[in-house]
């Protein structure tokens, strides 16, 4: 059984891209994400919250894009990862700073999101992709 991660966008990209991660690679990824939350958590109370939200992007974007680059290359991991990470988890993160449209913002960027999986993943055949890797797994 593999856990999908919780942001679309690595598993979204990977597949458009044909690059396949093993879970691990995914449990280092979300690491990397959680490195944010934690990093931000304990910075705030000693510098400000948007030093605090620099400093904790930066450190996590660094991370996923330095691992990524040695599992699927530069290219991907920094242009396509990266950017996918700024967007998702920056750009969510500071949607909590609106005061009062929140949780519209959140709602907005969550459609905007769907909306380009959906575009990006729309010719894919999941059937074949699944097939694919089962087979692959039972050898």
């Amino acid at each position: 059984m593999i856990a999908l991660p919780a942001n679309p966008f690595p598993n979204a990209l990977t597949t458009l891209r044909g690059i396949d991660l093993h879970p691990m690679n995914y449990f280092f990824l979300a690491a990397a994400f959680f490195a944010f939350h934690l990093l931000l958590a304990y910075s705030v109370d000693h510098i400000s919250i948007h030093a605090a939200m620099a400093i904790c992007s930066i450190t996590s974007v660094f991370l996923v894009v330095s691992y990524l680059r040695l599992v699927a290359g530069i290219r991907f991991a920094a242009l396509e990862a990266g950017v996918a990470q700024l967007i998702y988890l920056v750009l969510f993160s500071y949607a909590f700073f609106w005061k009062g449209f929140t949780g519209l913002a959140v709602t907005v960027i969550s459609i905007i999101t769907l909306f380009i999986v959906m575009q990006a993943t729309g010719r894919i055949r999941w059937a074949d992709k699944f097939a694919r890797r089962a087979s692959s797994q039972n050898t």
